[in-house]
């Protein structure tokens, strides 16, 4: 018996081994398990999509606006997919008019047209925006002062 016990522990050492790489393995994702949220080469009011021409750089965030809750006018000068995660946002384009962004919107924001948004509803509303930049641009430009005709 005493002569089986190294091949036992050898044989235990082994499955212990192989079931620490099994649990390791990384589990491959079915390609329908993959939901699209967007899929666009224009923005939200028509715009060819076009990048910088600098260096890129992305930022991600998560800006949280407040029930009635507005921001500023502004542009973004760089092309911004925006999520909404909870709430609502009405965003105001001017002279382009005002559209509604609820949960589970994804867009593709305007370039280079002034807007502001203001949450509409009744809960924080958060936004995951993601900035496809260039190093040294601003992803947003504020405009302090601005009306829309």
């Amino acid at each position: 018996m005493q002569n089986l016990r190294p091949c036992v522990w050898a044989l235990t050492a082994a499955l212990l081994c192989f079931g620490v790489y099994a649990a390791a393995e990384p589990t491959k994702i079915a390609p329908e398990a993959a939901a699209p949220l967007l899929n666009s080469d224009k923005t939200v009011l028509g715009q060819p999509l076009a990048y910088p021409k600098d260096a890129a750089n992305v930022m991600a965030n998560i800006a949280t606006m407040q029930p009635g809750e507005e921001t500023e006018w502004h542009q973004h000068d760089v092309p911004m997919f925006g999520y909404i995660l909870e709430g609502e946002v009405m965003v105001d384009y001017g002279q382009q008019g005002k559209r509604l962004y609820r949960q589970g919107d994804a867009i593709i924001e305007a370039i280079g047209t002034p807007h502001r948004g203001r949450n509409t509803g009744s809960v924080p509303t958060k936004i995951l925006s993601v900035f496809m930049g260039a190093k040294g641009s601003p992803n947003t430009t504020l405009l302090p002062g601005y009306f829309p005709q």
